[in-house]
């Protein structure tokens, strides 16, 4: 039995776990598994729950599937991807039984405290994902970031203390790997046990759609040379959304441009890259390329439209035949 990693950018929005797993039950989580040592005990002490275990890194994605394969664990579902992107994306609200988050980086240099997963925007969203008594259990050795973590449970409205206490310091609950690190190095953890309760969202973080492919088709007498020899790198933010065009390429062999692009939005993004292409009867076409393989979402919207008001601005004989950005008939 071989276990896939799937990645998280190209699963559905959202996700059916219960198809995917060929069966109805819970959905735990695991945020970040590491080496996937407590994943595995997870998945074997739940055989009837459905486990899903996100990470960004490629060695430890392979780790936790040979660990998992080697089980024969087929309960347990091995996804790269972002934590907060995923909550957005692929999981439906209050699907989420329980969620763990073992050690997560404590980014302890000075002004990096901002990059640290648990904040209050976090359990907001979090909270979004999980019904009342699901249960949030989370854990860290490094003392500034257990005292960030009080400081958002004991404010946040939608979860409760599961033990009377904030948190339980203790020696060795879990077994992980960065928790033996820490006890080697004489720090002990920090364990939290919190639920969800009743206390509805003021709002909800619908989960994400995808739009309609972006495609623009222009009337315009320039050349792909010349636009190639107009490009200059360039950047514009529109609401949540910032876009970056970086480089441009030309294939003459395809009569074709490509812009390379970073387009991030709120939950997510993209690297990926625009095509200019010009048809037999000289119109120009603008529209996603497959490079990235970019989803469809307001975001790559903007980028098109970005390319296109820049197109316009290279010619005044520049007029859009036909488009399917958002907004435009």
């Amino acid at each position: 039995m071989s276990v896939s990693i799937l990645s998280g950018l190209q699963l559905d929005w959202p996700v059916d776990w219960s198809v995917l797993f060929e069966r109805p039950a819970p959905l735990l989580l695991e945020i970040g598994f590491g080496r996937g040592d407590f994943l595995v005990e997870l998945a074997q002490k739940q055989p009837l729950a459905n486990v899903v275990g996100l990470e960004i890194s490629l060695p430890s994605l392979r780790k936790g599937a040979r660990k998992v394969s080697r089980r024969g664990l087929t309960n347990v579902a091995i996804v790269q991807a972002d934590a907060n992107y995923a909550l957005h994306a692929l999981f439906r609200p209050a699907s989420l039984s329980e969620v763990y988050i073992n050690f997560p980086d404590p980014w302890p240099k000075p002004g990096h405290e901002h990059r640290r997963l648990i904040n209050p925007y976090f359990l907001r969203l979090l909270a979004s994902r999980m019904p009342a008594e699901a249960r949030l259990n989370i854990a860290t050795d490094h003392p500034d970031y257990a005292a960030a973590i009080v400081t958002c449970l004991e404010t946040t409205p939608y979860f409760v203390s599961r033990r009377g206490q904030t948190a339980v310091v203790a020696h060795g609950l879990l077994g992980t790997k960065y928790e033996q690190k820490g006890l080697a190095e004489g720090r002990p953890g920090y364990y939290f046990y919190f639920e969800r309760n009743q206390t509805p969202l003021a709002f909800p973080f619908p989960v994400l759609k995808e739009s309609a492919m972006p495609h623009v088709v222009l009337e315009s007498p320039l050349t792909l040379a010349e636009i190639a020899d107009q490009f200059r790198p360039d950047s514009v933010t529109v609401g949540e959304t910032a876009v970056s065009l970086i480089e441009l390429f030309h294939s003459a062999q395809q009569n074709k441009l490509l812009i390379e692009a970073y387009v991030k939005e709120a939950a997510l993004s993209q690297h990926i890259a625009a095509a200019i292409r010009c048809r037999q009867n000289g119109q120009l076409v603008v529209e996603l390329h497959d490079i990235g393989f970019p989803r469809p979402t307001v975001g790559t919207h903007h980028l098109i439209r970005f390319i296109v008001d820049w197109l316009s601005s290279l010619h005044a004989d520049t007029t859009v035949v036909n488009s399917t950005l958002a907004g435009d008939k």
